[in-house]
């Protein structure tokens, strides 16, 4: 034991200095864009022509082809995803470009073809808006740039209707839409020659940092276009491709779904109090629909966190959509893209306090809205595409977190990271590493199995308490040693040397054991007599199951006042003994209104209970939650929250605590088994031997340049408007006159 805990101090100690040092910059953990590499690759040096600007990009695209001869991220089975098509065109463009590697060609374009049928085949009745933009705009790009481009007859209906979800959308948005962000401009490199855009709305829309909406690839058409020095000024947008904030809040969220928010308890702390002091000075202001729902998706996000954390935040962080139609109803109709952000509003709404209608209102639409998307098999989801979310979401929907416990929860993360989420970008995904970082990784299984291997040997303790006391063995009523130490044991991050786990776990018995007998066993004169017995803490004359009872219950007031007296050197023993709670028969709280309200039913007495009780379990949250409310220290008030949770769990549907085969599976989860965790091995593409042609780079690279001087840089005066063609200005013809 004492090794594995080392071992799990060293890696926090690792992690800590490699993804939580201040010094650390946040962009590392995001993945590089091959697609957008690319383009930076293709700009040529203003002031030495025939050589690249960034050099550094050309070398990043020469050395990270995939094996395969892919560029881009794999799925969760190994396999390239959809945005793999174009990354690997626009790389292929590069290298060809700069003649850098006739090889790096070969390959890529051998995976192209090789590729290219099953992944639009898989794909094509569910592309997303960004794919079907940019796709089409790399085939023309690399056909134009003099690459050999086959198309097998079986692909053409695919490719068409690709084709004319390209048009609908180019005819049917406006250049910088309000309900679509990214807009279309901001695909500058991958629109149609036949698509006219005036060289003034490229400047217009110029950022301060010189960006075209963020995007490197679109800036950098931009700058070639317009020779634009404000292009290259900053260059590398600042949150691109996503708000740093953002990714400092699924850290936190990533540490805390695998358990581990106790070994970084100090960052996270740092990190919600920065995030919470930035957003106060700098708010987001979002530019149309579309990037209001990105400002949706991380203020739901942030709205959870700092509110678990303490922090005084109101529902009108996020709930402020609920007022806007526009948003309503795009959300309404393409649900089944926005299932990330509507399950990250869900999950947002678990925290809600009594009296806040804005998030009881979110709640209901965010669950009917997930509800929807069960019914679709879009695979791809415009913020986050995880494989396995459609089971994620139907457990959020059948079981809510309030009766959920947070160790079972925690297997459940370690067991579906098995590979990390795809955030979609403009033109490409994405992967946070630090969301599948080997190290966190490491720690959150040895946390877990650390942490059974603690509850596996208290439980062996317990149960030999159990049957010391003959509490065990009553012979009547429900022996549920192992259900209680789960229930408190898997509620609860307690720290791992914690006493409470036994000491509540011993009250659940004491409770449940006197419970039966006072039920179903004890005659009246055996209960007035250990009743009366308790009062005096006296067990004179006591008999049989009363003074089996009674004896335990001694012992067990008698331990934690010498273990207080050991640690805090006070005796409160007379004060323990003043709390055991009386057996004393009440009338069910349901039963009581119905007695008051004849004329009702059930099913209305049923109702009212409930209603009351779920306002005092938003009361309780606020009390747990609130750093305010000081009347209690923390860890107790998240023990008062996690028996609420257990009582959840065994209630919220059926009575599960009395059945004796309903939770031996989540035991064994809980306590013996290891989570299910493991790497799986990559399916490799296909191959195939296509070549490239014979056309000499330099030549493509002279007409590339060439085409930029004659039909972007140069204005007639006769004109206001600049024909801008697609991503280089280089497409002469259009998708639907090329011969495939």
């Amino acid at each position: 034991m004492e090794s594995s805990l080392l071992s799990i101090q060293a890696l926090v100690t690792k992690i800590k200095l490699e993804t939580f040092s201040p010094k650390n910059d946040l962009y590392s953990f995001v993945s590089p864009s091959a697609y957008d590499t690319a383009w930076l690759a293709m700009v040529q040096d203003p002031k030495e022509r025939g050589r690249p600007l960034f050099r550094g990009c050309l070398d990043w695209v020469m050395s990270n082809q995939k094996e395969e001869g892919y560029w881009g991220v794999a799925s969760a089975d190994g396999l390239p995803t959809i945005d793999t098509l174009p990354a690997t065109l626009a790389c292929v463009v590069a290298l060809k470009t700069w003649n850098a590697s006739d090889k790096g060609v070969e390959k890529g374009l051998a995976f192209f073809h090789a590729n290219m049928k099953m992944l639009v085949d898989v794909n094509h009745q569910q592309l997303p808006r960004w794919f079907v933009i940019v796709f089409l705009g790399m085939v023309e790009l690399a056909r134009v740039t003099g690459l050999d481009l086959f198309m097998q007859d079986e692909l053409k209906g695919g490719i068409s209707s690709i084709f004319k979800e390209r048009q609908r959308i180019l005819e049917t948005e406006k250049l910088v839409d309000k309900f679509q962000y990214p807009p279309i401009l901001s695909y500058l490199e991958a629109l149609p020659s036949t698509y006219e855009i005036d060289e003034q709305a490229i400047v217009t829309h110029l950022s301060e940092n010189g960006s075209i909406f963020n995007s490197p690839s679109a800036t950098a058409c931009a700058y070639m276009a317009t020779g634009n020095q404000k292009c290259m000024d900053t260059w590398i947008p600042s949150m691109y491709p996503m708000d740093g904030g953002l990714i400092k809040l699924r850290m936190v969220d990533h540490i805390q779904k695998l358990g581990l928010a106790e070994q970084f308890h100090e960052d996270i702390d740092e990190i919600l109090e920065q995030f919470y002091r930035n957003r106060k000075k700098q708010p987001w202001e979002p530019r149309g629909t579309n990037d209001a729902l990105a400002k949706m998706y991380m203020d739901s996000l942030a709205f959870r966190l700092l509110r678990m954390h303490g922090n005084n935040i109101t529902p009108g962080s996020f709930c402020s959509f609920l007022n806007h139609e526009g948003i309503l109803d795009h959300l309404e109709q393409k649900c089944e893209h926005f299932r990330s952000l509507i399950y990250n509003v869900y999950r947002a709404t678990d925290v809600i306090f009594a009296g806040e209608y804005e998030l009881e209102e979110a709640r209901m639409f965010s669950r009917k809205l997930l509800e929807k998307t069960m019914k679709s098999r879009m695979a791809y989801d415009n913020f986050v595409t995880l494989p396995s979310f459609r089971g994620v979401i139907e457990q959020e929907l059948s079981l809510p977190w309030i009766a959920r416990l947070d160790h079972l929860d925690h297997r459940m993360w370690i067991e579906e990271n098995r590979v990390s989420p795809l955030w979609t970008g403009k033109a490409s995904f994405y992967r946070l590493t630090c969301l599948q970082d080997e190290n966190i990784m490491r720690l959150a299984l040895e946390n877990y199995k650390f942490r059974q291997l603690i509850y596996r040997n208290e439980l062996e303790e317990l149960k030999r308490w159990s049957k010391d006391t003959g509490l065990s063995d009553m012979g009547f009523g429900r022996e549920k040693t192992s259900y209680c130490y789960f229930a408190v044991a898997a509620s609860s991050c307690l720290p791992h040397d914690s006493l409470v786990r036994m000491i509540v776990a011993k009250s659940a018995i004491l409770i449940t054991v006197a419970d039966d007998f006072f039920d179903m066993k004890g005659a009246l004169d055996e209960l007035q007599e250990l009743t009366e017995a308790v009062q005096r803490w006296d067990g004179k004359g006591l008999r049989g199951p009363s003074n089996i009872i009674f004896a335990a219950l001694v012992d067990f007031v008698t331990d934690i006042a010498k273990e207080f007296l050991h640690q805090k050197g006070g005796d409160i023993t007379r004060y323990l003994q003043d709390i055991k709670e009386q057996g004393e028969g009440k009338m069910n709280l349901v039963l009581l209104h119905l007695k008051e309200n004849p004329d009702g039913n059930i099913e209305d007495s049923i109702g009212y209970v409930k209603n009351i009780f779920d306002e005092k379990r938003k009361e309780l949250l606020q009390h747990v939650l609130m750093d305010e409310l000081r009347d209690l220290p923390k860890p107790c008030k998240h023990l008062h929250l996690s028996c609420l949770k257990v009582f959840q769990m065994f209630y919220d549907s059926s009575n599960r605590f009395d059945s004796n085969t309903e939770l031996l599976q989540d035991i064994k989860k809980a306590i013996y088994d290891p989570p299910e965790y493991r790497i799986l091995k990559p399916i490799r593409p296909q191959r195939c031997s296509r070549g490239v042609t014979t056309q000499k780079s330099s030549t493509v690279h002279a007409h590339f340049n060439r085409t930029f001087t004659t039909r972007c840089s140069s204005k007639s005066p006769k004109t206001s408007a600049t024909k801008m063609t697609a991503g280089n200005c280089l497409f002469h013809e259009g998708l639907a006159s090329a011969s495939f």
